[in-house]
């Protein structure tokens, strides 16, 4: 087993097409995380400069009628006028788990997705998979094998490029001085290990389906059918939030998430008392948590794992 699972690492070490979607999986996230930096970089001078010129006509009518701006004085106007010409928000670790380490989980997703079906895929289309059953002929260890070398190359890739993007994005916060709460980082590299087991486990979920499908095409398709157009159907049918892939997704990164449901109509009348008590028939919000998340997609996977494995121990290999 050893020798099989470093032949399947070697040629998927060296396939093209894994190559190039591995630099998508660095460049991309590199992009984001400088955007993030620079759109988050704090108020230079010369930007204080240029937003008193731009705004020195609002300052003056400000300065004349300071409650219309509301401010209390004339004195406080042109700090609010430039304020509005030059705000940003600083970085703030907590709020990009939500924003953009979410995006970053995503498209490593896909990318890994994109290399666990690119990897079976190219076997039965080249028509290479016969032959090298003929050197390995025990089917179930020749599925394990690749399956395990995309599992393990999904997760090592996904785990150091969330580690660089976080440890950036914290280190760009102690260099402004900004100030962190205590455990912030760990909680990011937490978030970056759910994240990265989730699109581990997505790129097992790609290989099993194009094993079973034998089509890099047919796994694409699906794939694209699920993610664009199955919150569409969810909601057409009715389906509580609870049962949207995208909401799971988030449950999984995030450790737990929120989703809304409808409520009594007499929770509207006026008699609807404030604030509505937590877990009570009027509160619209519910909590989805990381097990149920978690088991959502790990059904997923072991059927699809399982439909897998049968179909190619059973059916002929051309």
């Amino acid at each position: 087993m050893k020798a099989l699972l470093r032949v399947e690492a070697s040629r998927l070490r060296w396939r093209r097409a894994v190559l190039l979607l591995l630099l998508g999986a660095l460049v991309v996230p590199a992009v984001i995380a400088l955007s993030v930096v620079y759109s988050t970089r704090p108020v230079s001078d010369a930007e204080m400069e240029q937003a008193r010129s731009d705004g020195s006509f609002e300052i003056q009518e400000c300065e004349k009628h300071p409650r219309r701006y509301g401010v209390g004085n004339a004195e406080a106007c042109e700090e609010q006028i430039i304020g509005w010409y030059t705000s940003r928000e600083p970085l703030r670790l907590g709020q990009q788990q939500g924003e953009s380490g979410l995006a970053v989980v995503a498209v490593l997703t896909l990318v890994v997705m994109l290399v666990g079906t690119t990897f079976a895929g190219h076997d039965w289309n080249s028509g290479s998979m016969s032959n090298q059953l003929l050197f390995q002929p025990r089917r179930g260890r020749v599925w394990a094998a690749k399956g395990l070398v995309v599992l393990l190359f999904s997760f090592v890739t996904s785990a150091v490029v969330t580690a660089g993007f976080w440890l950036t994005l914290w280190a760009t916060a102690r260099a402004r001085d900004l100030p962190l709460r205590d455990g912030i980082l760990l909680d990011c590299l937490e978030f970056a290990l759910r994240g990265s087991a989730f699109a581990a486990a997505a790129a097992l979920g790609a290989y099993a389906a194009t094993m079973l499908f034998r089509s890099t095409v047919a796994t694409i398709g699906l794939l694209f059918a699920v993610v664009l157009a199955g919150s569409l159907l969810f909601g057409a049918l009715g389906v509580s939030e609870r049962w949207y892939p995208h909401k799971n997704v988030s449950a999984i990164v995030k450790n737990g998430t929120t989703y809304y449901v409808e409520v009594p109509e007499r929770c509207w009348r006026q008699e609807r008392q404030w604030p509505v008590e937590e877990g009570s028939e009027c509160d619209d919000t519910r909590e989805l948590t990381l097990a149920h998340g978690s088991g959502y997609y790990g059904l997923l996977l072991v059927g699809v794992g399982a439909l897998s494995v049968l179909s190619f121990r059973r059916r002929d290999v051309p």
